[in-house]
């Protein structure tokens, strides 16, 4: 059994929608990032550096924080969503960082200056909206000819689709992207997806793309 500590954000939604497709059983613990329950001392004995999500195996015992950690952790564990074959497991290793690195730390700073903040700082604004243009045009030239981000969908497709999910956030429309479009819309059209994103709570209509 999985113990799974989260909220409502992109970082949250990878692992749970990791749990979904994996179809194992999972107990959801929601940590209220807006009431500061990630900085509890509680949570801080799994999660020491008080970011949510955070994962306890009770069958070992072991806890883990940092995204790429647990979902490489679960699929490993449950062989599933990441190959075998190791130049194929490095390939989706390599588009997973490049999400944990990249897409996911720039489009986070986008949401706090465009989107929760404009106005305060024009220069921010400026640069990470270009830099968010920048890695969305990395994607999309990366899956033109490709249903996903690899050979297979894999853990690669569900640490970036989360992120994606919050494009308006982003100030992007999807029809400048037609291939991340249709990515995002064929991972969309997934039950476990769908499942995976309203986990802890269901926030309403997922965004259409």
């Amino acid at each position: 059994m999985i113990d799974l500590y989260t909220w409502t954000t992109p970082n949250g939604r990878k692992v749970s929608i990791l749990l979904e497709e994996l179809g194992v059983k999972y107990n959801v613990h929601p940590i209220n990032i807006n009431e500061g329950d990630q900085k509890t001392p509680e949570f801080l004995k799994i999660g020491p550096n008080n970011k949510i999500p955070v994962i306890v195996d009770t069958d070992t015992g072991v806890s883990i924080m940092e995204t790429g950690a647990i979902m490489i952790y679960l699929a490993e564990k449950n062989g599933k969503f990441l190959p075998t074959d190791p130049l194929k497991k490095i390939e989706v290793i390599e588009w997973l960082m490049w999400q944990m690195g990249g897409l996911g730390p720039m489009l986070g700073q986008a949401h706090h200056f465009l989107r929760f903040n404009p106005g305060k700082a024009p220069y921010a604004e400026e640069r990470f909206a270009a830099e968010v243009k920048r890695l969305y045009g990395v994607l999309d030239t990366r899956l033109e000819g490709r249903d996903f981000i690899c050979d297979e969908y894999s853990i690669a497709d569900m640490a970036c689709w989360p992120w994606i999910s919050r494009y308006e956030w982003q100030g992007i429309d999807l029809a400048d992207y037609p291939n991340v479009r249709s990515w995002y819309q064929r991972l969309l059209a997934r039950e476990a997806v769908q499942k995976g994103y309203q986990v802890p709570k269901n926030m309403g209509e997922i965004p259409a793309g």
